[in-house]
């Protein structure tokens, strides 16, 4: 497997029937700790491709798109161009952390019956679903320092107004959970590594080229791809949000609207997938 073996999967074979791993110390306690916290992000800290295409991945398209594309900006428009791709490249990081990330490593364990072993050994799923949770925004807080940094040395972008910094960052950590239930819902589904795997990266370069993040801007796509982009909430942070970077109004709604329609689509998936679980049992 290119994930290799979860943390969890090796603390319960480590642990099974003698209770003296740490982990069996963890799970007589039934409920998120900090001990369950730590496990996960070793687990996360083992998944290379997590953290090349959450960190490395959107920095480095940053840098080259932005010299590819502002070659050709006049100087007065040139500050406004790196950060509109900023902006997009931003996206990146909880699409590739939540989506990609999450699903590759859960899917993993859901093939090997690592929750289901769990649930032998006394942990409840509600749990260790926590516990991935928190490890997760652990590490995408960290993606986005990282990313803040390195435009902030490198890339010329503008300064921004603290409400927009504000209004970016929670729209981008209430994207990461519902990409997070999407993909928790789709390995659930499939419960294979292969399957999970193909659909998440399918669906992640999907809303990379709708969305803007490809070098293709969402209004230069054929009409019926531009009524889907408006659909989701990446199109209007990657189009929109450069317009109120520096302080000003802005038109909320649709931008609302496309999340609301994300967090539905999740939520049908997550539906889905409780209902397949049911059906096993």
């Amino acid at each position: 497997m290119p994930y290799g073996v979860s943390t969890a999967d090796r603390a319960i074979n480590a642990s099974e029937f003698d209770g003296v791993s740490e982990w069996g110390i963890v799970m007589k306690k039934n409920k998120c700790s900090f001990q369950m916290v730590g496990y996960e992000l070793r687990n996360l800290n083992g998944n290379l491709m997590s953290h090349f295409f959450g960190i490395v991945f959107p920095n480095l398209m940053s840098l080259f798109i932005s010299k590819a594309a502002c070659a050709q900006v006049p100087e007065e428009m040139r500050q406004q161009a790196v950060t509109s791709i900023m902006l997009s490249m931003s996206l990146i990081m909880p699409m590739s952390t939540m989506l990609l990330g999450y699903g590759a490593v859960y899917s993993q364990e859901v093939e090997r019956g690592v929750p289901l072993r769990m649930h032998l050994f006394g942990i409840r799923e509600k749990s260790l679903l926590l516990a991935k949770i928190v490890a997760h925004f652990i590490l995408l807080t960290v993606e986005f320092i990282i990313f803040a940094v390195f435009h902030a040395l490198v890339m010329d972008v503008q300064k921004p107004a603290l409400l927009s910094v504000l209004i970016l960052l929670v729209s981008l950590y209430v994207m990461g959970l519902v990409l997070l239930v999407l993909s928790h819902a789709i390995a659930n589904i499939f419960r294979k590594f292969s399957l999970t795997f193909g659909i998440e990266m399918s669906i992640y370069f999907i809303l990379m080229m709708l969305t803007g993040m490809m070098g293709v801007k969402t209004e230069q796509l054929p009409g019926a791809l531009q009524k889907v982009a408006a659909t989701l909430p990446m199109t209007y942070i990657s189009s929109d949000f450069v317009d109120f970077w520096q302080g000003g109004t802005y038109n909320f709604m649709p931008f609302l609207q496309a999340f609301l329609f994300m967090g539905a689509v999740a939520g049908i998936f997550l539906m889905v997938s409780l209902w397949r679980g049911r059906r096993q049992d």
